[in-house]
């Protein structure tokens, strides 16, 4: 580089020179009219010259030296990028993808491309999200985001993955809220030394010792009408704002715990919906392992609660290798009016296996096929044809995850009939909530 910089001062001087000397050459004298003396071109080419030449080349060797650094970094983050197992992500302000890491595919089963332009309600419930910006806002740092978020998200296949969740608000530049960004990392709650497995026993333990569990409803309403007809009970867990729902349900598994926690939610949610107006429906979740819990005949009949009011949503938490045991158990509370629910059928195979076996009342169509359904063909095509299912065997069909405006208009426009969303009504713990709805 050194030579190239005195070649370069020494072309230029030379240039300079003859382009200031060439009049005197022809006997024409320039400066005469200035009053200036012949020396003064000497002096640009010998010290103006070079100043300019080493600000080029300066500009140039920096601008080739941030290059580097820059082509650096670009190397290193796709280096992060491929070969990191935490999955890097962001989303907008409407919650839809606008980026998504290669190790997104492992945890949650789509490329990043099918991620891209989605709600992120395709991946993890915004109850959870919910939950999860509460416990930010009222013991972390904004500015500092947060870490050690407890989840559930949902694989493409409809399996349940546990995971790990830190991140950030971002803000434009006028400050206004922008979207988040973060990492997310699976966790397996039967590893004792991720999850700490005596940790989880003894909190669970305690959980069910105290009874400390709360029920928040969400309304589902008809689609026809505009008015409530019913309300889902949602379990919360106050003492444990960073762990999800659906965490504590998955970690209660991981220790054998499980129907006994979904019991006490059952208990819990059937005194809460004492509170409701009495024309509406109560739908409860249970998964298939603790439908056939024997307490489950005697919860309901103490319930103080009409059979007829009941909506019981079988879940797909764990596979049934047998509807026989299953149905058998369901069939005296159906006769007694009991309807029977699958919950977020279209996510995965068992929720399918559930309607096309338990012959369901209602079918409840899972977020992953609302999402999107205004834009998207296929989803539209899969959402009419479970339209066209539901009728033919005689189920009502609710629209689960309505969240924008053109979702609504979608689902109506293909004969749903009934929806639930945080667009149509948020959860609440709240009775004067409740007694409102149907006001």
């Amino acid at each position: 580089m050194p030579g190239w910089w005195l070649l370069a001062i020494i072309v230029m001087e030379l240039g300079v020179a003859v382009a200031a000397g060439l009049p005197f050459i022809i006997g024409e004298d320039p400066w005469d009219d200035f009053g200036w003396p012949v020396w003064i071109p000497d002096v640009v080419v010998l010290l103006v010259v070079p100043v300019v030449v080493f600000g080029a080349v300066s500009l140039v060797r920096q601008q080739l030296r941030e290059r580097a650094e820059a082509s650096q970094a670009t190397r290193l983050m796709d280096t992060v990028l491929t070969t990191s197992r935490e999955w890097l992500w962001a989303i907008g302000p409407d919650g839809r993808f606008t980026f998504s890491s290669p190790a997104g595919v492992e945890l949650t089963g789509y490329e990043p491309s099918e991620l891209l332009g989605r709600h992120f309600s395709l991946i993890i419930a915004p109850d959870d999200l919910a939950d999860a910006l509460q416990f930010r806002t009222s013991s972390q740092d904004e500015a500092a985001g947060w870490a050690g978020l407890r989840a559930v998200c949902r694989h493409k296949d409809g399996n349940k993955v546990l995971v790990e969740v830190s991140g950030r608000a971002l803000r434009d530049a006028a400050g206004r809220p922008n979207g988040f960004e973060g990492t997310s990392r699976a966790l397996d709650p039967r590893t004792p030394d991720s999850l700490a497995t005596g940790e989880i026993r003894s909190r669970i333990e305690a959980t069910l010792a105290g009874r400390s569990l709360l029920t928040a409803f969400q309304p589902i309403r008809s689609l026809e009408t505009g008015s409530i007809i019913g309300a889902e009970a949602l379990t919360r867990f106050p003492g444990s704002p960073s762990i999800s729902p659906e965490m504590w349900f998955a970690e209660a598994s991981a220790v054998g715990l499980d129907v006994e926690l979904e019991i006490l939610a059952l208990e819990t949610a059937l005194a809460a919906a004492k509170g409701l107006p009495p024309t509406l429906s109560v739908s409860v979740n249970l998964s298939p392992r603790a439908c056939l819990d024997e307490r489950l005949p005697e919860i309901l009949a103490d319930s103080g609660i009409s059979r007829a009011r009941i909506v019981l949503e079988v879940t797909e938490h764990h596979h049934v290798v047998d509807y026989g045991p299953l149905a058998a158990a369901l069939a005296p509370l159906r006769c007694r009016g009991l309807r029977i629910a699958v919950d977020d059928a279209g996510a995965g195979f068992a929720s399918m296996r559930h309607v096309l076996l338990l012959k369901p009342d209602v079918i409840k169509l899972d977020r992953e096929i609302i999402a999107g359904i205004d834009t998207d063909p296929g989803q539209r095509a899969l959402g009419a044809a479970m339209v066209g299912f539901a009728k033919e065997i005689g189920a009502d069909l609710v629209a689960e995850g309505i969240e924008t405006e053109a979702e609504l208009s979608a689902v109506v426009e293909l004969g749903m009939t009934a929806g639930q969303g945080y667009l149509l009504g948020r959860p609440s713990v709240r009775t004067d909530d409740w007694v409102q709805w149907v006001q």
